[in-house]
């Protein structure tokens, strides 16, 4: 049985993509529509514009307690959703039916696009709902933001940040977010991402958000050869062996972005673990190594990011969201408790908001595709475990 996914070209079997959409993947950038660095504002005003002052004693400004009407809200939907038997990768805005939240949903889901791009919601029952239960509500709620899309090549559309014993000095082919080392200040592969946190860890492991304004004006403002390096076309992605068939093993791109529309925002698309992994390539000779300034690029940035971030903790029951056009976000490392305590667990949701339902026009050729960016190897159906694994 096949549907034509809206604004996906080819028809997608619905026997493996149950809401009858596929990811888009990864891809370079379309040439023509990267700007240079002298098309660039000087200095970034507006809305998306933030500064941690602004936030780290005002709470209310960006933390959101869940009421009990709207909890009732959630499970309800959750309960019958369940009670269907639909799939969890068939969940959507239209089998997940909410009745308190839509218009508070929307509201927020317009800041976190075109305003300071973050929330932190408190009081997700977590632990009252159990695993099942919670992962319904939860992908139910990213429903009113986006589209989930696969979040690494087995096609999970339901992540799991845990350690599940990964070296992290394996660079080259180890996820991050599978260790329990630091993460430094990055995007992910989506427009917003969700955390969900079931379990704190022992130690560590807390958050950190930057406004990319920020860092730009102040790049612009202290080192505008920075800036300027990071609008370069020049720069290699690591894939790690997530790749369909015929793709190469890498992405060159840029770092900074320019919307290719008149007044176009600055948007960020970085990872220096995908960067930094790439020796196996550079080291034949296949692609440049890194220059000088990109390496100073890459430490000024991480450095900028970190004197601007708004530090917070994710306790159990809290949802964070962030837009990964305007806010890069990091983690620090962290300690578990030992058995028979649970591991630091984090239930992580990719969504896309394409172009043509509000979200940032990109130079990628899946601006407008319902289930833009993302990570697709071949027709890898979608995934959504319960656990890490």
């Amino acid at each position: 049985m096949d549907s034509c996914a809206a604004n996906n070209s080819t028809p997608v079997d619905l026997n493996i993509f149950p809401d009858g959409l596929k990811t888009s993947g990864q891809h370079p950038p379309i040439p023509e529509l990267v700007q240079p660095y002298s098309s660039f504002p000087k200095i970034i005003t507006g809305p998306t514009l933030w500064k941690a002052e602004d936030y780290q004693n005002n709470p209310e400004h960006w933390v959101r307690h869940f009421t009990d009407e709207e909890i009732e809200d959630l499970s309800s939907a959750a309960d019958k959703f369940i009670a269907d038997k639909i799939p969890l990768t068939g969940i959507s805005k239209s089998n997940f039916v909410l009745f308190k939240l839509p218009e508070v949903l929307s509201v927020i889901r317009n800041d976190l696009l075109n305003g300071k791009g973050f929330i932190l919601f408190k009081g997700f029952p977590v632990e009252k709902w159990g695993t099942h239960k919670t992962a319904v509500a939860y992908m139910g709620l990213g429903t009113y933001f986006g589209y989930f899309v696969s979040q690494n090549g087995r096609g999970h559309v339901l992540g799991h940040v845990k350690d599940v014993g990964d070296d992290p000095t394996q660079i080259d082919k180890v996820r991050i977010y599978r260790t329990t080392a630091r993460q430094f200040f990055h995007t992910d592969e989506c427009d917003i991402v969700g955390l969900c946190c079931i379990n704190r860890a022992f130690e560590g492991g807390e958050s950190d958000i930057s406004s990319t304004h920020n860092v730009w004006n102040v790049l612009q403002a202290e080192r505008p050869d920075v800036a300027e390096t990071l609008t370069k076309p020049n720069w290699y992605f690591d894939r790690k062996g997530e790749t369909s068939t015929g793709q190469q093993e890498y992405i060159k791109q840029a770092v900074f972005y320019l919307e290719p529309q008149a007044n176009g925002r600055v948007l960020a698309k970085w990872d220096p673990y995908y960067v930094k992994s790439l020796s196996r390539f550079s080291d034949s000779g296949e692609i440049p190594a890194l220059s000088p300034d990109q390496i100073d690029a890459m430490q000024v940035l991480e450095d900028t990011c970190t004197r601007l971030k708004l530090h917070m903790i994710l306790e159990v029951g809290d949802i964070q969201f962030i837009c990964n056009a305007q806010v890069m976000h990091s983690r620090s490392a962290y300690k578990d408790h030992l058995p028979p305590q649970p591991k630091r667990h984090l239930m992580r949701l990719w969504l896309s908001t394409p172009e043509m339902e509000g979200g940032w026009k990109l130079p990628f050729h899946d601006s407008n595709a319902k289930k833009r960016r993302g990570i697709q190897v071949d027709d890898r159906p979608p995934y959504a475990p319960l656990d890490a694994e």
